[in-house]
């Protein structure tokens, strides 16, 4: 048997995306193995359940107890595979054509492989003047609901780094900001009649066809008078709508009907005008309307990052990934959360690439994680000249 301290870091990958660690699904055989892992270095390790049973982050220390750290964190959920064109096992690590391909490989157990070998890299340092911290979290990918309860517990105990970074995949650049995001759901109720009478019904898709109209009018203000960042790719906040469920049958006027609608928000934008301006025209149809009345509920919300251009541990990243200016990048990330919860500086960088993530054959390339590696040893160097 393979002693798991010396091994390399795409063997550390393969046995991290063989847990099948789908959200919404239990991680624990990940954390009972990676904690195992860092508790042979000597860390100091806390595990934080979360809501539901078997799901569960881990915070791990490696180091002298200062307040001047440096956080490396990733999640350790993937999305599901049900569906997609694999043309190998998602869950065992292949080596193919120069590319290894698994789920997760980029998105994002690539970096916490990194993690994993940074730690044993700074458990072999003597010199070290600060401390490693291992953040591992679970339910990333439906909208950055697990890693709440490791925050709460961290800031409970009044604890304090001098910067985060966040592994997603960024080609290793450095990002500093990113857009935050709603999720909402819109709920139609009408009044249910024969077609051949649809007057003495009140139509909940008619209702929802009208919402759909308003939140792309909300868009076209957004785009047109909202605030606006030439740093991103899409330059201004969206809001669109993703799915739509109602109807029973063709001859039946509907009473129910269901829109879910995101809104991804520059920094600082805040959400409640726009849905306080969705409750406001709700409102509004039905009181033209008997028998019509509109729910609008939240789901899941999570804030953007942005980091100061400023910032000191942003430019000692960038030292490290040679960035002469932070990116933004239009995707979400925990990192937000690590900057409300416990007040630090952040910045997004890892190996492999977003256009990657979530399809069939996700990859990294050996050579990308092996620039994750030299990346991660740079920031303990960082911790042992601190």
């Amino acid at each position: 048997m393979v002693d798991p301290q010396v091994l390399a870091v795409r063997d550390i990958l393969a046995k991290l995306i063989a847990f099948p660690t789908v959200c919404r699904m239990e991680n624990a055989e990940l954390i009972d193995w990676a904690e195992g892992f860092l508790r042979d270095l000597g860390a100091r390790c806390h595990r934080v359940p979360g809501k539901e049973e078997g799901r569960f982050n881990l915070f791990a220390s490696i180091g002298p107890d200062t307040p001047d750290g440096i956080v490396l964190s990733a999640h350790s959920d993937v999305v599901p595979v049900e569906g997609q064109p694999w043309t190998t096992d998602p869950f065992a690590l292949t080596e193919r054509d120069g590319k290894l391909y698994g789920r997760g490989s980029s998105d994002m157990k690539g970096f916490l492989a990194c993690m994993l070998v940074a730690a044993r890299y700074a458990a072999s340092q003597s010199g070290l003047r600060a401390p490693l911290h291992l953040a591992i979290s679970h339910d990333e990918e439906i909208g950055c609901v697990g890693v709440h309860s490791m925050l709460r517990d961290l800031a409970a105990r009044g604890f304090q780094a001098r910067g985060c970074v966040i592994g997603e995949p960024t080609g290793l650049r450095a990002v500093s900001g990113h857009k935050g995001k709603l999720a909402a759901r819109i709920v139609c109720h009408g009044l249910a009649a024969h077609s051949a009478n649809p007057d003495r019904g009140c139509n909940a898709i008619g209702l929802a066809t009208d919402m759909v109209k308003i939140i792309e009018a909300l868009q076209e203000e957004l785009k047109e008078t909202g605030a606006q960042d030439e740093h991103y790719e899409v330059p201004y906040s969206t809001m669109q709508v993703g799915l739509i469920r109602g109807g029973v049958a063709l001859n039946i006027v509907p009473d129910l009907c269901e829109v879910q609608f995101e809104m991804r928000l520059l920094p600082g934008v805040d959400p409640q005008p726009l849905l306080d301006r969705l409750r406001e025209e709700a409102d509004r149809l039905c009181a033209e309307r008997p028998h019509a009345r509109i729910e609008i509920e939240t789901l899941n919300t999570y804030p953007g990052l942005h980091t100061s251009d400023g910032a000191s541990f942003l430019h000692e990243i960038m030292r490290i990934t040679g960035d002469n200016a932070p990116s933004r990048i239009g995707f979400g990330t925990e990192g937000g959360l690590f900057s409300e919860y416990l007040g630090m500086p952040v910045v997004v960088c890892g190996p492999g690439s977003i256009d990657r993530a979530h399809k069939a054959d996700e990859f990294i390339l050996p050579e990308e994680l092996q620039d994750g590696v030299r990346f991660v040893e740079q920031v303990v160097d960082m911790l042992a000249r601190h």
